[in-house]
């Protein structure tokens, strides 16, 4: 018991003097708390003598109820935690182990606790901290209502919001420096917005407590406390609020245009305050242009802006000390809006989106209903816009404007509301439809404020008022427009804007005017020399129109004069010379001095026509065209020998190939009037012409000498003049020449006088064309019955084909072997084939021709030879390697060679030695010594290839040939070609 006593006067130890007075609630439900700061002050040596002596009656009755009721609230199992709170009053661990103890204890209890704690540790934050969340959560249930408080489980007039607003002061006697205890307690009082001045002081007393860095969280609630109230507070406290986050602007503005009524002119004025901050970052992400657009809606829609008075202490109205781009009107105290002066400012500031901002000035004075100035402003906006999108904006408002104005008037005159008359309708009725009409040129204003040296906008303004049939217009904007462009900055094609100008003038049949204005526009330094041309070129043909032949003439010769200056001095003028005036250069223009030679070609006569044709020659100007045309004008008056002469100088001006097309006629020309006459002149002209020709235009010229030959020369001369083309001519003409050179072989000298040039066409062309020119010399020598020479040339074109690739030609070889040849020789054949197959399978481009012709290529991996076959392909491959020379068909000479050297003593063959055979190597007897498993098909199949080389020619080759060389009329020294034979037998 005496412990007890001792508990109960350490609780009452720290018992404030006010709390004396207060009074026990005996009504309290079961949740209430008892307060225990009404346990009266004693000392410690008597319990209730010493306690109660100075009390009354009452205060002594209180004092004994509250004594049993604490005496109560310590259980047996308290005791240990009791006395550990005794030994240790200042440790928060035990209080805190001590209040753990009884978590599950009614709120009394733990109440009762914390009070005793809080009183021994008053600045403890976490005793503290708990203690509140255990107060504040008897109040409010953890359901919120659709504004976001909380459920009060207690009504507002409950002692036991005084008392937890009590617990929270004491808290705060020691820790107000605490953010959260701040924050706690601000919140328990934005639950009670009854109470709200009171809760405005504790935000006040808040943030004078706290430093300034840990403001913000205060002044998050303080901020949503204030709307929930409303009226003059919320505008005061978020102008304090703007004194520490000018950034936070916009949400004031927000909250001003939500107030009830809405306060719109403080918004306007802190968005105009906001704008003049260069530093302000919107926190919302908002550009300028976006708020300055913000702030015109402000003062558009609300007018009466510049005439609302603010708050005496911020604002007011002084027009004086403004600057001249400012937005405001500033003194030391106020501030005022010029929505006038404020748009204007944003027009000028934001050029992008000038329209908008038009649009918003001439929407503020038709709000005030001044529609004069209105229709200033739109007008004043359409003369000074630059882009068609403004434009379109700015004309479609106007004309919206004009036509609401138009209906309200004929409305209001058929109420009779109004004293307008029909007078006044018309009016109004033919300014919109002026102002209509007037679109298309107020859309080339606005083009043309774009850019001035547009020449087709001019135009297109020319072309407005044609059709307009207005020729002052017409006239007006033609002056103004050759005045404003700039010639080397024009934009598109100055001079015909002057021609245009002259035609005009023509049009309306004023001749002298026209002929004013070309004699302007030759003066205007143009951009370029073309330019000029034009204009000079476009004058002849004014006069032409006007039946003045010879001042057209003139005025071509005024053009082609030179400038003053010598010969030197006109010859170091360059035509491209872009530093020298185009009056200058404008002589040397060959699209003047064309017009000018066909204005002397109709008017003219044949030696002033030539006199302008030589001094174009003498100008260096003339083009293979101009060459032609001189020559085609002599001949026309038939001065032939005079137009070849032009014709030799084009060539000698010009090197190939322009001088090609030149060549081309003239020759032709030649041929075709001397045709036989000249044959001498004409070879030297041909000759001269295939002179240093490049390869790309020597066939057609071949071609035609070879022609002229067989026309009107010697067969041979033709002859030679195609096997000169064989090599003079591009490779890709190459295969057409010599079909043409084998045709005409042929005909002139029969089958076997090409052979020479099947063997040449083989040997030169590439493949793809070898391959075919082979195939023909195969079918040639076949028709004469030279069957191993067929077959020779077979071996040879056969290097050259894939058999997984050029399968046809394999097929035909096959085909001929089996008409024209024998077992052996197929067995020859298939021996080549395999040979070539080996070839053409272990490189790189055979394998890419393979892939590209859609063969599939088995790839098998290197191993040892196992089979017969792989050996004898093995052996193939080392031959390869060893001889790598590709085997070749037999020429005409070797084959007479070798036919000589088989006739002996009297002419006949030896009976011992066949010519026919073909000398066969056995190689298979070493490797049937050293591997024993060749078979003798093998070695009857392994030919050698050098044996090829030199083969013994059959006798029905060479016809009555040997018999002349056994008679001795042909020298056997001789090796005389099948083209040289035919000679000598001619």
């Amino acid at each position: 018991m005496n412990h007890l006593r001792q508990l109960l006067n350490r609780a009452r130890g720290h018992t404030p003097p006010s709390a004396k007075k207060a009074k026990l609630d005996e009504d309290n439900e079961d949740d209430t708390v008892m307060d225990v700061s009404v346990v009266p002050d004693t000392d410690h040596d008597g319990l209730l003598d010493d306690t109660t002596k100075d009390m009354d009656e009452q205060e002594k009755e209180r004092y004994l109820v509250l004594r049993k009721y604490y005496f109560t609230l310590v259980s047996a199992d308290d005791i240990v935690h009791e006395e550990e709170c005794l030994r240790n009053p200042y440790s928060v661990k035990v209080w805190l182990r001590y209040i753990n103890h009884k978590r599950t204890a009614s709120l009394a209890h733990r109440v009762f606790i914390y009070e005793r704690a809080t009183r021994e540790l008053p600045g403890s934050y976490k005793l503290w901290k708990a203690y509140l969340d255990l107060r504040v959560s008897t109040l409010f249930s953890s359901t919120r209502t659709t504004s976001g408080m909380r459920k009060c489980k207690l009504p507002p007039t409950h002692s036991e919001w005084a008392n937890v607003k009590a617990c929270f002061e004491r808290c705060l006697v020691l820790c107000n420096k605490y953010p959260v205890i701040w924050k706690m307690y601000c919140e328990f009082m934005m639950e009670q917005p009854h109470r709200f001045s009171e809760g405005r002081r504790i935000f006040d007393r808040a943030l004078r407590s706290l430093p300034i860095t840990q403001h913000g969280a205060i002044w998050e609630l303080y901020l949503k406390f204030v709307e929930r109230i409303g009226g003059e507070t919320v505008v005061r406290i978020w102008r304090r609020y703007l004194q520490l986050e000018p950034n936070a602007a916009e949400d004031f503005v927000s909250v001003l245009k939500g107030l009830d009524p809405p306060r719109i002119a403080e918004a306007a004025r802190i968005l105009a305050k906001v704008l003049e901050t260069p530093k302000f970052e919107s926190k919302r992400g908002k550009t300028e242009f976006q708020l300055w657009m913000e702030l015109c809606e402000l003062v558009t829609e609300s007018p009466e802006i510049d005439d609302e008075d603010e708050d005496e202490e911020n604002q007011g109205v002084n027009s004086h000390g403004a600057g001249a781009n400012s937005i405001t009107n500033k003194s030391s105290n106020h501030i005022t809006l010029n929505a006038d002066r404020l748009i204007r400012t944003g027009i000028a500031r934001f050029t992008d989106q000038v329209g908008r901002l038009w649009n918003a000035l001439a929407k503020y004075y038709m709000l005030q209903s001044q529609f004069d100035v209105a229709r200033d402003i739109y007008e004043e906006a359409l003369a000074s816009v630059t882009t068609v999108r403004d434009f379109s904006l700015l004309f479609d408002a106007y004309a919206a404007m004009e036509e609401m104005i138009l209906t309200r008037t004929m409305q209001q005159v058929q109420d009779g509301t109004t004293t307008y008359d029909e007078i006044d309708i018309d009016l109004r009725l033919k300014r919109f439809e002026k102002l209509m009409e007037r679109r298309p040129v107020l859309v080339n204003d606005v083009w043309l404020r774009q850019n001035p040296q547009n020449v087709v906008e001019w135009e297109n303004r020319v072309q407005i008022f044609k059709d307009r049939e207005d020729r002052k217009s017409v006239l007006e904007t033609y002056h103004k427009a050759t005045t404003v462009i700039h010639p080397k900055r024009a934009v598109g094609k100055f001079h015909q804007l002057w021609i245009h100008y002259a035609q005009y003038y023509e049009s309306l049949n004023e001749i002298d005017s026209a002929r004013g204005v070309f004699d302007k526009a030759v003066c205007v330094n143009f951009k370029k020399v073309d330019e000029l041309a034009e204009v000079w070129c476009a004058y002849a043909d004014f006069e032409l129109r006007c039946e003045s032949y010879e001042a057209a003439v003139e005025v071509m010769g005024r053009a082609t004069t030179p400038p003053r200056g010598n010969v030197a001095f006109h010859n170091s003028i360059r035509y491209g010379d872009e530093t020298k005036d185009v009056q200058l250069r404008v002589f040397k223009s060959l699209k003047l001095w064309s017009h000018y030679v066909d204005l002397e070609e109709a008017l003219g006569s044949l030696e002033s026509t030539r006199a302008v044709y030589d001094r174009i020659l003498e100008l260096k100007i003339a083009t293979p065209q101009t060459i032609m045309n001189y020559a085609l004008f002599l001949e026309t008056h038939r001065f032939f020998e005079e137009s070849y002469k032009v014709y030799e100088r084009g060539v000698e001006v010009f090197g190939y190939p322009l001088a090609f097309e030149i060549w081309n006629v003239y020759l032709t020309k030649f041929v075709q009037r001397y045709k036989g006459e000249k044959v001498e002149r004409t070879r030297d002209l041909f000759e001269h012409a295939l002179l240093n020709c490049p390869a790309k235009f020597a066939k057609s010229l071949y071609l035609m000498y070879a022609k002229y030959e067989e026309d009107y020369g010697m067969t041979r001369h033709a002859l030679r003049i195609y096997d000169r083309a064989t090599s003079a001519v591009a490779d890709s003409d190459k295969p057409e020449i010599y079909r043409i050179y084998i045709e005409k072989a042929t005909q002139f000298f029969g089958l076997p006088s090409t052979r020479e040039i099947y063997e040449r066409a083989i040997s030169t062309l590439p493949d793809k064309f070898s391959v075919e020119f082979s195939v023909r010399f195969i079918e040639m020598e076949t028709s004469l019955g030279e069957i191993d020479r067929a077959r020779a040339v077979f071996i040879y074109a056969s290097q050259m084909c894939d058999p997984k690739v050029d399968e046809a030609f394999w097929k035909r070889w096959m085909e001929w072997e089996v008409r024209w040849g024998s077992e052996e020789s197929v067995r020859e054949m298939l021996r080549v084939k395999r040979g070539v197959i080996a070839k053409w399978g272990g490189t790189v481009s055979g394998i890419g021709r393979q892939l590209l012709s859609g063969q599939n290529v088995a790839v098998t991996e290197s191993k040892e030879p196992t089979s017969m076959a792989e050996l004898e392909m093995e052996a193939m491959k080392e031959k390869e390697r060893e001889n790598t020379r590709v085997v070749g068909f037999v020429r005409a000479e070797t084959t007479e060679k070798v036919h000589q050297d088989t006739l002996s003593g009297d002419g006949q063959a030896d009976n011992g030695i066949n010519p026919d055979e073909i000398a066969i190597e056995s190689d298979s007897e070493s490797e049937d010594e050293n591997e024993g498993t060749d078979s003798a098909e093998t070695r009857n199949m392994d030919v050698d290839m050098e044996a090829l080389d030199t083969p013994s020619v059959p006798k029905a080759v060479f016809g009555g040939l040997a018999e002349k060389v056994q008679n001795g009329e042909v020298a056997t020294g001789e090796s005389l070609g099948a083209k040289e034979r035919f000679k000598r037998k001619r």
